[in-house]
């Protein structure tokens, strides 16, 4: 049976085929911003397979839009959605619809993994982070504007701000260097005190795991991270294992 594997998220689609060792295959990643993305994704698609899992923080419209595709190719498609425990993983949030399914699939992956305590931290159009102890139980986690946000807003109120462009530096000598500088560096500093948190809460330093497409930026400023750049598709592999797994 022919499986694929899709996380929408706000700015793009990840898609990958299930291989048969359960992880996913070569990723193909697609702005959905872009005039020609339904055209896109047909094309990169077989013709015809068995079961789609998608995965989606993005909006109704946008997911309907992809279901639709998606339904031309396959027989079945299933959506993913957060719970309040599967897999070994249990979740902090009282109501699992509020935790975004892109962290649930998150926690997913890596406690499949069975690495022990880990701190995620997913860096899109925001940064979210995530706390994973060895036992399965999610301790909460927290979200901020990702760098690339905080420009947009900065350049929303203040159109002479340029949206991009600059080095990160200790203490910058012009405004693209500074701006760079200001928003890096406020998310490095939140991960690094995240983690701080984390230590205290469960007696050790917990393995640091990133993905997202911003996180390539960032990963510099954290020798001890990890990239786990295929993360959602990997806790979405785990999810259609489960007998949870209904259609869309």
């Amino acid at each position: 049976m022919s499986v694929w594997l899709f996380d929408l998220g706000n700015t793009r689609l990840k898609c990958a085929p299930l291989q048969a060792d359960g992880r996913p295959g070569p990723v193909l990643a697609v702005p959905h911003a872009d005039a020609d993305f339904e055209a896109r994704l047909a094309q990169a698609l077989p013709s015809q397979f068995d079961v789609a899992h998608l995965a989606s923080v993005a909006p109704p419209a946008l997911t309907v839009r992809v279901l639709q595709v998606l339904g031309r190719h396959c027989t079945r498609t299933t959506l993913a959605r957060t719970q309040h425990a599967l897999a070994g993983v249990r979740i902090a949030y009282a109501e699992p619809r509020r935790l975004g399914v892109d962290r649930f699939l998150g926690l997913l992956a890596m406690h499949a993994e069975g690495e022990g305590a880990a701190l995620l931290v997913g860096v899109g159009t925001a940064i979210t982070i995530d706390l994973l102890d060895a036992t399965g139980t999610h301790h909460g986690g927290r979200i901020a504007p990702s760098p690339t946000l905080m420009r947009e807003a900065l350049h929303g109120r203040a159109p002479h701000l340029p949206l991009q462009g600059g080095h990160y530096t200790a203490f910058a000598c012009d405004t693209d260097d500074a701006l760079a500088s200001g928003c890096e560096g406020a998310a490095i500093a939140l991960v690094e005190q995240s983690l701080r948190d984390a230590t205290t809460l469960v007696g050790h330093t917990p393995q640091l795991r990133v993905h997202g497409g911003g996180a390539a930026a960032l990963l510099p400023h954290w020798p001890q991270a990890r990239p786990a750049p295929d993360l959602v598709l990997r806790g979405l592999a785990v999810w259609a294992r489960s007998e949870t797994a209904v259609d869309a």
